[in-house]
C-alpha cells in the first residue's frame, strides 16, 4: 500500500486525491476563484467602455477545475478505465451544464455560465471519483 501525503487535498503516493471531500473543496475553491476574476476582468472592461457588464462568458470558470480533473486523469494508472470515466463524465456534466444554461438563458452569460460552470464541475467531480474508483476495482 502507498503512503498518503499530508496538506490539503490529501493524495496518496500516486497523486490521486483519496477523499471526495477534498475533490470537492479543491473543484468549489477554483470555481470561487475563476468566478471572482471574470467579475473583475468584466468589470474592468465594462469601465472602460469594451461592452457591458455580465457579458463575459461564465463557462470560463471551470478553467481551475479541469485543471484538477486533468491532473487526476495523469495521476492514474494507463488504462480503459480512466478514459471510460473521463468521456462518460465529460458527455453528461457538459449536457447538464448546457442544460443549466438554458435554463438560466434570460440571465447574462456571466451569471449563466457560472452556474453551468458550477453544475460540470461539481457533477464531473463525482462522477470521476466515484467511477473511477468502481471501474478500478472492477478491472484491477
Amino acid at each position: 500500500m502507498t503512503e498518503a501525503q499530508s496538506g490539503f487535498p490529501k493524495r496518496d503516493a500516486d497523486g490521486r486525491i483519496l477523499a471526495v471531500t477534498d475533490l470537492l473543496g479543491l473543484v468549489l475553491a477554483g470555481l470561487v476563484i475563476g468566478v471572482l476574476a471574470l467579475l473583475v476582468f468584466d468589470g474592468v472592461f465594462s469601465l472602460l467602455g469594451f461592452g457591458d457588464f455580465g457579458r463575459a462568458s461564465g463557462w470560463l470558470a471551470v478553467i481551475l477545475p479541469a485543471w484538477v480533473f486533468v491532473e487526476e486523469f495523469r495521476a492514474w494508472s494507463y488504462g480503459a478505465a480512466r478514459v471510460v470515466v473521463a468521456l462518460v463524465g465529460a458527455a453528461v456534466s457538459i449536457t447538464l451544464g448546457l442544460l443549466v444554461a438554458g435554463l438560466l438563458n434570460e440571465a447574462a452569460p456571466l451569471w449563466s455560465g457560472s452556474a453551468a460552470a458550477a453544475a460540470f464541475a461539481l457533477a464531473y467531480s463525482l462522477i470521476w471519483f466515484y467511477g473511477i474508483r468502481w471501474l478500478d476495482h472492477r478491472t484491477g
